[in-house]
């Protein structure tokens, strides 16, 4: 007997939009004609890309500091150009980097509390376009190693811990380049262009590994992501202005494994990936539902689960990484919608009975730490994510990853004083020879105090001046 209903954990996956005061309002989501996200979310914080006068800015809010946000409410506000993509770093919940119409990307690292002021200075300012920069993404698991690309149709891949430009991929684009993507292990992206073609590359190497030509017919923007299994999955549209989802193999690009049509309508459509449950969620721009799919090694490879419909069309959309999401809930995504003055988080869940933890929802997924230094990357080395269990909820390891990449961030303020002696103290101090050891593991230990007790003068002088300032303000509001 042939089973007729396909077997899957998903298929009764259902979305739930949360109750009002939970949602976040009264935020004048950026109007900016760019087909990125313009959201950015972590276990700690949501950032949101807002309308800002006479420069770029975005919105970072506590994940707990929902309801009405004041207009006053502290943005970073660094760029002097509209703010066009975000992404929050995989290996630290306080670093964001951000792309810009001013040419620039800018890392920049929250308070562990979220903002008290604005925040106007980055922590690195990466300056190599020169055209606006329109995406950011990091490396899923090297530390401190970012990729941009921007409108000059080139990419570049920094180590921001040096605020160096390490790789440039220059004349592999000869049009405006709508999104890249890292595979699992970071040791290749895949970019979609104008031009209709999909390239999958090797950064290193500065080759094109695969491409296919006209991977969908229609002049609409494309989008490529890797998936866990090394194939690629597109959403494009057809001659005919319909959308489609199509699956490529990258041994063998000259047909796709499988298209779906999805409907007839421009919005752009973004995907969003789960590699530990192999489901693809697809968000078109200006719509107002979300459709799942499932991925699976069979023909027809691509299934179709359901779609979350609700009345308001999205601006943009945020995708909570795995160990963000409530397990005994059984969650196994949440989405951050935007509409045009609030944003409203979705939940996806598993119909389940029990309040166990379910272990086949929650294969270990990739954590926090990095599997590799950037200095290591660059050299050749691939590491595969270093992956955590969820069974006990998520508990961030907050002081130990802060110290490491305020380390870095702090080694990159000496670089940029002392050019060029401090990368060879850097690649010096590693490996030390062996009666030395001891001694250097010690110096380094005090100069991670010593720069610790400067970062507290600094944070304590700070506050110093914002009290004054209040108790200025408080005195003239007294007269």
């Amino acid at each position: 007997m042939r089973r007729v209903v396909r077997q899957s954990k998903f298929r009764h996956v259902f979305g739930q939009a949360v109750k009002n005061d939970q949602c976040y309002d009264d935020i004048r989501v950026s109007r900016v004609t760019w087909d990125s996200a313009f959201c950015a979310v972590n276990p700690k914080f949501v950032a949101i890309i807002i309308e800002a006068s006479g420069g770029g800015a975005f919105l970072i809010l506590p994940l707990h500091k929902s309801g009405r946000i004041d207009k006053s409410y502290p943005t970073v506000c660094g760029h002097t150009g509209p703010v066009l993509d975000i992404d929050w770093c995989p290996h630290n919940d306080q670093v964001i980097a951000s792309g810009s119409e001013d040419c620039t990307v800018m890392v920049w690292q929250i308070p562990e509390n979220g903002l008290v002021t604005s925040m106007s200075e980055p922590v690195v300012v990466l300056e190599g376009h020169s055209k606006r920069v329109g995406i950011i993404t990091w490396h899923p698991t090297a530390r401190n190693v970012l990729l941009s690309a921007g409108c000059d149709n080139q990419i570049i891949i920094w180590n921001v811990g040096t605020g160096e430009a390490i790789i440039t991929l220059e004349d592999m684009h000869p049009d405006v380049i709508y999104n890249v993507c890292w595979n699992r292990n970071g040791s290749l992206i895949c970019t979609a262009c104008k031009d209709k073609f999909i390239r999958v590359i090797d950064p290193r190497k500065e080759t094109i590994i695969a491409e296919k030509e006209k991977a969908h017919e229609g002049a609409r923007p494309m989008r490529a992501i890797f998936l866990a299994d090394g194939n690629i999955l597109t959403t494009g549209f057809s001659r005919m202005s319909e959308r489609q989802l199509a699956l490529w193999n990258i041994q063998n690009m000259e047909e796709p494994l499988t298209v779906n049509e999805v409907d007839t309508s421009n919005g752009v459509l973004l995907p969003f990936y789960d590699p530990d449950t192999n489901v693809v969620y697809i968000c078109g721009k200006g719509d107002s539902s979300i459709r799942y799919f499932e991925i699976t090694d069979e023909a027809p490879y691509v299934h179709f689960l359901n779609t979350f419909v609700t009345k308001e069309p999205q601006r943009g959309m945020g995708y909570m990484p795995k160990r963000g999401l409530d397990v005994n809930k059984c969650e196994i995504a949440r989405f951050y919608k935007l509409h045009e003055r609030k944003c409203e988080p979705i939940v996806m869940t598993v119909p389940r009975k029990s309040d166990l933890f379910q272990d086949d929802l929650y294969p270990d997924t990739a954590g926090p730490e990095a599997s590799l230094e950037a200095e290591e990357w660059f050299e050749g080395k691939n590491g595969d994510p270093i992956l955590i269990s969820l069974k006990n909820g998520y508990v961030p390891g907050k002081n130990r990853e802060f110290k490491v990449v305020k380390k870095n961030i702090l080694d990159h303020k000496v670089t940029k004083n002392t050019e060029n002696s401090s990368p060879a103290n850097k690649s010096v101090s590693p490996t030390p020879s062996a009666p030395m050891c001891v001694s250097a593991k010690s110096e380094t230990k005090l100069e991670e105090i010593l720069k610790e007790i400067k970062s507290l003068k600094d944070l304590v002088s700070s506050q110093e001046k914002r009290i004054i300032q209040l108790e200025e303000q408080m005195s003239k509001i007294a007269i």
